[in-house]
């Protein structure tokens, strides 16, 4: 009875002590799951990614909170995100530009393509091409019959490597006539200055435009998608008018640290796709001129290898480079 006891005794505090140093991942700390977001804080991005953090946190029991880091077209946030420890507790909303532009086009970042690992998808959002209305030109071929004509054709960008710069730079090869970019800070600016006859081309959302053109001051040639959107069908998509070339959108998404453990993104991921696939978040992207996008680490690295063949391709063809 005696030599029992002892073995009893001697089993418990093995086992007391395996818990004590046993390594604890994630899935099981108190600690909170981090979204960081490379934009400042109040905007559409930023309320939709709560949203969706609300439900993960629900779905994980564990709490997910949103860090807003911004600053350098998204590079301070990328750059905490690869820098942080892969423990999965810290993970990047990705996007277009603060991801896969900003390794496209500089050469000295503290982050490339291999210091992220794909988590999930999220929504995405197309492009336009926009015209003034007073233009009188409302096909593709009617833009290139202007541009021939040797009238200007004038874009506005969001800035040199932004996805509106690369795209019409795109268009360009397709009208085969050149387009000259005029830079903007924001979008407002740019619709006051189409508006007046400054810039002949934009290529913003939808949903910022539509009103515009909802007044008679705008008309929307096309959008940059395969089909027309459920929201917009009176818009026609640039395949159906013969223009799969011009097929192209932004994205967001959720990337992890390279090293993170396999099992914690895989439940992060899982908790993600779950709150993509709320009906009344899904319905604000929609309303919001976006496409829900539900879909795990494989559609997230599907998204990332297009942006490097495509985008890539453009900005290696015209020579853009940016200063880090």
């Amino acid at each position: 009875m005696r030599l029992f006891n002892r073995r009893t005794a001697m089993a418990a505090l093995g086992l007391t002590a395996g818990l004590a140093f046993a390594p604890m991942t994630a899935s099981a700390a108190d600690d909170p799951i981090r979204l960081v977001i490379p934009y400042g804080g109040g905007g559409l991005i930023d309320g939709l990614v709560r949203e969706m953090a609300d439900t993960m946190s629900a779905e994980l029991g564990q709490p997910v909170i949103i860090e807003n880091k911004p600053g350098s077209n998204g590079i301070i946030g990328a750059a905490y995100v690869a820098a942080a420890k892969p423990d999965g507790l810290t993970y990047l909303v990705g996007a277009t530009g603060p991801l896969s532009l900003n390794v496209l086009l500089r050469k000295n970042l503290p982050f490339s393509m291999e210091s992220f690992e794909p988590v999930g998808t999220m929504f995405s959002g197309p492009l336009t091409i926009a015209v003034p209305a007073k233009m009188g030109v409302d096909t593709i071929e009617g833009l290139k019959a202007w541009g021939e004509s040797g009238k200007p054709l004038r874009y506005a960008m969001l800035g040199p490597g932004s996805v509106t710069h690369l795209f019409g730079m795109v268009l360009q090869d397709v009208l085969g006539t050149e387009l000259v970019p005029v830079a903007y800070k924001a979008n407002p600016e740019m619709i006051i200055d189409q508006i007046g006859g400054q810039v002949e081309l934009n290529f913003s959302t939808p949903i910022s435009l539509i009103k515009h053109v909802e007044s008679g001051d705008l008309r929307i040639i096309a959008i940059s998608t395969e089909k027309r959107m459920d929201q917009y069908p009176d818009i026609p998509s640039v395949t159906e008018l013969g223009y799969p070339q011009l097929v192209s959108s932004f994205w967001f998404g959720l990337v992890a640290p390279a090293g993170t453990p396999q099992e914690e993104k895989d439940r992060v991921a899982a908790a993600l796709q779950k709150a993509v696939s709320v009906e009344t978040l899904q319905q604000k992207m929609i309303n919001a001129g976006m496409t829900p996008e539900v879909g795990g680490p494989d559609a997230m690295k599907a998204q990332l290898d297009w942006d490097v063949d495509f985008w890539g391709s453009v900005i290696s063809k015209n020579n853009i480079a940016l200063d880090d």
